[in-house]
């Protein structure tokens, strides 16, 4: 029997149409990758020139404009610890699922993400989430986030553009009515969300797995 988790994500839209007012942001954080040269990278950088005036003298250039840095979809995410392996789909909400102010993934055991709200990078400026069923009676990948996910532990997603690697932050357990009020909805850049329903009250209770990029060394 599929758990379903739709109760738990009314939050989403809730914050997704009102903005970033009244959540806590910080700086992106770069993460570990190998990134190849797409969405503008591997371009060269813009360079200044002198110009001249009218009357022959020379002012100085104009700084340059850096490009924009990118962001990137997730499309798969390798967690060896919570023997979590999954395929990442985009899940754009249907005008149905913003009326309702909840959102159901298709009745899979991969993973979804909510394409309104962040993508991964150093480039990113909201939180990514990816949320998928746990199963009654079935040993699914989504169910390990809530018997093996652990902070501390660390875990790769691959992007169109490379592998990023994250790193546990927390493991929580809400009700359903709470997790739309949550700090999970808060405004992060790079910040990655697992949500799933919790398998110990699969129709009572959400898991979170809040994870942070893992700096370069």
């Amino acid at each position: 029997m599929l758990a379903i988790c739709g109760l738990g994500l009314v939050a989403a839209w809730l914050v997704y149409g009102a903005g970033s007012g009244g959540h806590h942001e910080r700086p992106p954080e770069e993460a570990s990758a190998v990134i190849s040269d797409e969405e503008g990278q591997g371009l060269p950088a813009p360079t200044a020139t002198a110009l001249a005036t009218p009357s022959g003298k020379t002012v100085a250039p104009a700084a340059p404009v850096a490009p924009p840095r990118p962001a990137y979809a997730p499309v798969h995410i390798s967690y060896p610890a919570a023997d979590f392996d999954v395929v990442v789909h985009p899940l754009k909400p249907s005008s149905g699922d913003k009326k309702s102010q909840t959102i159901v993934p298709p009745e899979t055991m991969d993973g979804y993400w909510l394409t309104p709200f962040g993508k991964l990078g150093p480039g990113s400026v909201n939180t990514t989430y990816v949320f998928g069923h746990s199963w009654e009676g079935l040993d699914a990948p989504f169910n390990h986030l809530s018997t093996a996910a652990a902070p501390g532990q660390e875990f790769t997603v691959t992007t169109s553009a490379g592998v990023l690697k994250y790193k546990v932050d927390s493991v929580t357990t809400y009700t359903k009515s709470a997790l739309k009020d949550s700090a999970i909805w808060s405004v992060v850049p790079n910040r990655l969300v697992l949500i799933s329903c919790y398998t110990g009250d699969l129709w009572g209770k959400n898991v979170a797995v809040v994870a942070s990029p893992v700096p370069r060394r």
